[in-house]
């Protein structure tokens, strides 16, 4: 019973995970073609993939307990899978718990748009008065 509770826990919280990245899509988007992204919005993405990304690895070592899968190979992958993504996850928080800890939500990563007028070289017109 606890097995199919946690599964049903596991697939809600991944569910909405997805659902949330899927909806933001559009701002982070929108804000990539300006060239200016959100610090903050940025560590919550980056938190909530690594997030999401986790609870599908324990969904699928739940999957595999429930079915009864006993591959070695299976459950190494799913143990470096699981690694990986807490990896991410710890990043993510700490990234989140500093911006908090500073209080400085209204920092900006500005993003260099390529200017087609400013593609030309220096010595283009060298020899044109």
């Amino acid at each position: 019973m606890i097995d199919f509770l946690l599964l049903l826990l596991y697939s809600t919280t991944a569910a909405c995970g997805l659902f949330i990245i899927y909806r933001h899509r559009q701002y982070f988007y929108e804000r990539l073609q300006k060239g200016v992204v959100s610090v903050f919005m940025l560590a919550m993405l980056f938190f909530l993939m690594a997030y999401t990304f986790n609870m599908l690895i324990i969904l699928l070592f739940r999957l595999v307990a429930l079915l009864g899968v006993d591959s070695a190979a299976w459950l190494i992958w799913l143990n470096y899978s699981w690694a990986i993504a807490q990896f991410g996850t710890t990043g993510g928080i700490i990234i989140l718990a500093i911006l908090t800890c500073s209080g400085k939500y209204d920092q900006f990563i500005y993003l260099k748009k390529k200017d087609r007028k400013e593609d030309h070289h220096a010595d283009t017109n060298a020899g044109e008065k």
